[in-house]
């Protein structure tokens, strides 16, 4: 663990990083919702109030994975009271491995300086998305897709290369009154892995079912429904194409969130803010 307690700005608390994996299976998603539907974040804020006997722990994450979506490599920060940090933090993982459900592990715990912001300091996100168009496992059905036809992949990198870059991805998001949908892509591709047709993708940051609209644009492609060019003109198109399915949440995971050094933490998160609102950065 880092040694450094360098206390945020807030009255003396100490920044935390966790970083932690979860099967998003049985959660609505990451972000605590209304109604008392079961979240990744709910579980992880009461678990954090049981422990250091706080009313509220409040956690910012950087990736808001959506309901059945799971994780290899979140991370979020949250500031705990110093006197708490100093004497509980280095066992603060068994402790939360105690309290969560078993789908939810933490990772690593590390103090960070307290211009470390989870969500603005990421530089980029990386997900995975599983398709399994062979043979089928039932072992991994909470996290592979099943696909009734043979996909090709070279079919499926010549239409991803269209849409690789800085774009409007306006054909492939949810839209949200007043946001952008403009991202810099700077990996989409396939390859095959034993049985299994794996998708990286790779940005600073998604729109709402990007991921899960660029998949289901480029399977159709895969089988042979639509041309290599479908997808392109879809880009081009800058308004939601609802001809576009959006593909099951399960096959998709997060598998790494990006930041800078140190010493960038504080330029990065201003950039990020600047060009997008809360809400926009995922």
């Amino acid at each position: 663990m880092n040694s450094r307690t360098e206390p945020a700005s807030n009255g003396g608390l100490i920044r935390i990083r966790l970083d932690l994996s979860y099967d998003g299976t049985n959660y609505s998603g990451w972000a605590k919702q209304p109604g008392g539907l079961r979240t990744i974040q709910g579980e992880l804020e009461t678990a954090l109030a049981a422990i250091t006997g706080l009313p509220e722990v409040k956690t910012i994450v950087g990736g808001r994975t959506d309901a059945g979506v799971h994780a290899r490599g979140q991370v979020c920060h949250l500031d705990l009271p110093a006197d708490f940090v100093q004497d509980q933090v280095a066992r603060l993982a068994k402790r939360l491995h105690v309290v969560l459900p078993e789908d939810i592990r933490i990772n690593a715990v590390k103090i960070v300086p307290s211009n470390f912001d989870a969500r603005f300091a990421a530089l980029a996100r990386r997900y995975a998305y599983r398709i399994a168009d062979r043979f089928v496992d039932p072992l991994t059905r909470n996290w592979v897709v099943v696909h009734d036809f043979p996909l090709d992949v070279d079919a499926m990198n010549t239409a991803s290369a269209q849409l690789v870059g800085l774009n409007d991805y306006a054909a492939f998001c949810k839209p949200k009154p007043g946001g952008s949908t403009i991202r810099n892509l700077s990996e989409l591709s396939w390859q095959r892995i034993d049985d299994l047709v794996v998708g990286h993708f790779k940005a600073d940051a998604f729109c709402h079912s990007m991921v899960r609209s660029l998949v289901g644009a480029l399977i159709p492609v895969g089988d042979g429904r639509k041309d290599v060019d479908w997808p392109g003109r879809s880009l081009r198109a800058a308004e939601r194409v609802f001809d576009i399915p959006v593909a099951p949440a399960h096959g998709l995971v997060l598998e790494e969130i990006y930041y800078p050094a140190e010493s960038e933490y504080e330029a990065r998160t201003s950039q990020t803010q600047a060009l997008r609102t809360p809400d926009e950065v995922d």
